[in-house]
């Protein structure tokens, strides 16, 4: 990460583009690129909620603004992805996943029964984890949660989420990137683990269906 020794503020990479969006637009700027993490999930809102409350330590940008308008910007992208589920539906949903290879009709149904059972501590407990925040919206929206309650787990969830950030890059001040160091471990850590389970469904359902082929030839 380059930081320019003027404002020590970042000149390349994803925070300097955060950085630019936020001097330019203030604190609505941290909010418009929370927004767009939560579409684009490559996009680490570890990086840019740091560096928002930097910016308010600075006093580039007011700290209550900061952590009112990154929340905004996480509830209205988690919006977008509830209704993007919401018009995808169900029976889509289901044809979807019968031309998935691997995947399998019955995987939905077990998926929909795990969601009825737990889908609210998944809203609220997911918007802390990478990548899950952004899709646990989908099945949200397919599903049809009850908007109010979508919207106040979300907020709550994400709120604490982004204060935990914010407030730490202010308090670190120029030494704001050493959270986005250690979150970014946390990071690669459930990526790698997601990457292991998607890995041990796909072995497992091949080596049973090899199983279930030598059966029917014997």
């Amino acid at each position: 990460m380059i930081i320019n020794a003027a404002s020590q503020l970042p000149a390349g990479g994803v925070a300097g583009w955060a950085a630019d969006l936020t001097e330019s637009l203030g604190a609505v700027g941290a909010g418009v690129a929370i927004a767009l993490e939560n579409l684009f999930p490559p996009l680490p809102s570890e990086v840019i909620l740091p560096l928002a409350g930097f910016a308010a330590a600075r006093g580039d940008l007011s700290l209550a603004a900061v952590l009112w308008w990154t929340t905004a910007g996480s509830v209205a992208g988690a919006l977008a992805l509830y209704a993007l589920g919401a018009l995808l539906g169900r029976d889509r949903m289901v044809a979807l996943a019968a031309r998935i290879p691997l995947v399998k009709v019955s995987d939905i149904h077990r998926a929909e029964a795990w969601f009825a059972r737990h889908g609210t501590k998944a809203v609220f407990f997911g918007r802390m984890i990478p990548l899950f925040r952004s899709m646990i919206s989908v099945p949200s929206g397919i599903e049809r949660m009850r908007l109010p309650l979508f919207l106040a787990l979300t907020t709550a969830g994400s709120a604490l989420w982004n204060a935990l950030f914010v407030l730490a890059g202010y308090l670190l001040g120029e030494r704001w990137h050493q959270v986005t160091d250690l979150a970014g471990t946390y990071s690669t850590a459930v990526l790698a683990a997601t990457a292991l389970a998607v890995l041990g469904f796909a072995v497992l359902r091949l080596v049973r269906a090899g199983s279930g082929g030598r059966r029917a030839g014997g």
